[in-house]
């Protein structure tokens, strides 16, 4: 009997959902034991909910639960606390959903601040009211989806490795413990390192790195030892598709899209460390901020408060 599968999505992008499809012909072996129930972005099952006076949010019963997104607002709690209720397994696929990816942004600035940069610029009049008629009621800050609900199993990218996705979905079919990776992007990659590059401070990546494009990846000097901010010392590995990590393999730095090596990892604290233990002048980074670019949530970004 075909394992059935619930997937939603949050506040996302849909790549995770391209990532589905990106597993490729392997996918087509997958659907022959698989059964979406449930899946937004293919099936058009309408639900309501949030009190709306229409019949309540349903999802139907599902082996396996996958949420993409981050939670922004009260309809995405709902949703997501449904999908915990129905669903057997539940994994947060992808960064959005694992760490706040993008979205998370959002918590550098109270939902005032945010509403009225949204809203507002230098030469439009004072808005009346922000939209609320049928618009869910957000929420104070943009939360990773375990922070809400218990998360079985995370998948995190940006968008995910469809490798990945084919692995857990193939171990759970399996009832095995599906195998992801737990190194950290340096640990796979290939550029050439001398331990300590003589850089004193970071620059920004306003100029290509030096390298042969007649060469091969592995005659490159290490990114960061150029000087350049790449995220690859506290960066989860699991872009890589034909060997190296893609950013790299593309010649600019690692952007960090695949979440803290650990879970709970603080990818911007870590950079830091990683910065001073080299030698390099910490403060010469412009927007330390940046660097929880895709792992705001868990209270990491918070509103400093306007100067």
């Amino acid at each position: 009997m075909a394992v059935k599968v619930a997937q939603e999505w949050l506040s996302a992008c849909s790549g995770c959902e391209i990532a589905i499809l990106n597993i490729g012909e392997a996918l087509v072996e997958l659907l022959q034991q698989l059964d979406f129930v449930h899946m937004p972005v293919l099936i058009d099952h309408k639900y309501f909910g949030l009190d709306s006076g229409e019949e309540p949010l349903e999802i139907p019963e599902a082996d396996i639960g996958i949420v993409s997104g981050a939670v922004a607002n009260e309809e995405h709690v709902e949703v997501l606390e449904k999908m915990r209720d129905r669903c057997r397994i539940l994994i947060a696929m992808g960064t959005c959903a694992t760490h706040g990816g993008i979205p998370a942004l959002l918590n550098c600035w109270t939902m005032d601040e945010a509403l009225e940069t949204i809203f507002h610029t230098s030469t439009t009049e004072e808005v009346a009211s922000y939209p609320d008629d049928g618009v869910p009621a957000l929420l104070d800050r943009v939360y990773a989806l375990d922070e809400k609900v218990k998360v079985d199993l995370m998948v995190p990218g940006c968008p995910p490795n469809p490798l990945h996705i084919a692995g857990v979905l193939t171990a759970l079919l399996k009832n095995e413990t599906p195998a992801l990776p737990e190194k950290s992007v340096c640990d796979t990659c290939p550029t050439m390192r001398s331990g300590k590059g003589g850089v004193k401070k970071v620059k920004r990546f306003l100029e290509n790195a030096a390298f042969d494009p007649s060469e091969p990846l592995d005659r490159m000097q290490c990114l960061l030892e150029q000087g350049f901010m790449c995220m690859g010392p506290v960066t989860r590995a699991g872009c890589a598709h034909d060997g190296a990590p893609r950013c790299i393999a593309a010649r600019v730095p690692c952007r960090g899209c695949f979440g803290p090596v650990r879970p709970d990892g603080n990818q911007m604290l870590d950079m830091m460390n990683a910065l001073a233990s080299n030698g390099i002048d910490w403060k010469s980074v412009v927007d330390r901020r940046s660097l929880l670019r895709f792992s705001g949530a868990h209270g990491l970004l918070r509103p400093l408060g306007r100067k």
